[in-house]
């Protein structure tokens, strides 16, 4: 980059300044050099121009420190946004994989119920066509009657016992899946 020679004036004194920055740059520079100087005049009310300047050179580099410090602040403050991030956008993803988890398990329940559902209507029409049997059987003779009477009797204990059984695994499905949707919800 080539050398750039600015004439400014500062504190009522003109002086050439070169560097490779732009001269409108330059002159905001010396600008605000000038004025710092003027600001502590006023504060100070006498003193020498050394003594101005190195007050205003104070000033200057307070300055500097402080927005070094500020800068610092903001990058760890970026860092501990960007870890803040990362950790939210796991937690999204967490949440994608948990619901994706649950939408298979109410499906799987579904299946399951719908399974249920026709197991327990063939137990159903099991009962009902042994009760037929059962009443075609009273009216056949007595003894021979007892006997099958006994054993259809039996037979549909065992099969309200299993209806039972599926009634309840389908009130526990219907329990599940009703859950199910209030987490997807």
């Amino acid at each position: 980059m080539e050398s750039n020679k600015v004439k400014v004036k500062i504190y009522e004194q003109e002086y050439v300044i070169s560097g490779e920055k732009t001269p409108e740059h330059i002159m905001k520079v010396a600008a605000y050099v000038d004025a710092k100087m003027r600001e502590i005049q006023k504060a100070l009310k006498s003193g020498t121009i050394s003594t101005l300047a190195v007050l205003s050179a104070v000033n200057v580099a307070d300055e500097y420190f402080s927005m070094l410090d500020r800068v610092l602040e903001i990058k760890e403050g970026k860092e501990k946004l960007e870890k803040d991030v990362e950790h939210y956008m796991q937690m999204w993803e967490d949440a994608k994989r948990s619901f994706l988890q649950y939408k298979e398990d109410v499906q799987a329940a579904a299946s399951k119920q719908e399974t249920l559902t026709h197991a327990l209507n063939e137990k159903e029409q099991e009962v009902a066509d042994l009760k037929t049997m059962l009443r075609e059987a009273e009216t056949l003779g007595k003894k021979e009657v007892e006997t099958d009477m006994q054993n259809l009797q039996n037979r549909i204990k065992e099969i309200e016992g299993s209806y039972f059984d599926l009634q309840m695994e389908n009130v526990q499905l219907k329990s599940e899946i009703d859950r199910f949707k209030k987490v997807m919800v």
